[in-house]
């Protein structure tokens, strides 16, 4: 199975920004879809963003205008940048990939990583 680990988490002021990464293990050769997606405690887990093999980015309504999701098939890695955030942004963001790698089809999440913005 391929192993995705995030990085970029981290403490910020609100109005500040972040860019998150997440690396993959391995080539991906092909991508069905690529997203984050953010769970703040005591609430469910929600879409952030979406980046499809083919076809056009999707946003969470919360996100829109602030967020942008972009990848790099050299590296292998998924970007979230983050600007302008906001203390409702406070949440453990992960990283989702669902491919085909080296040897098998995968469907991968990251371990997760904090983010925590403040007033």
């Amino acid at each position: 199975q391929v192993q995705l680990a995030e990085s970029g988490g981290g403490l910020v002021q609100a109005g500040g920004s972040l860019r998150l990464s997440c690396a993959a293990s391995e080539r991906i050769f092909s991508i069905n879809n690529m997203g984050w997606y953010r769970q703040a405690p005591g609430k469910q887990r929600e879409l952030v963003a979406t980046i499809p093999g083919v076809g056009i980015t999707n946003y969470g309504d919360s996100v829109k205008g602030r967020f942008t999701i972009s990848r790099d098939n050299v590296k292998n890695t998924l970007y979230l940048q983050m600007n302008s955030l906001q203390p409702e942004d406070t949440a453990v963001y992960y990283c989702h990939i669902q491919g085909r790698g080296n040897l098998r089809a995968f469907d991968s999440w990251g371990q997760g990583t904090q983010v925590i913005v403040s007033s």
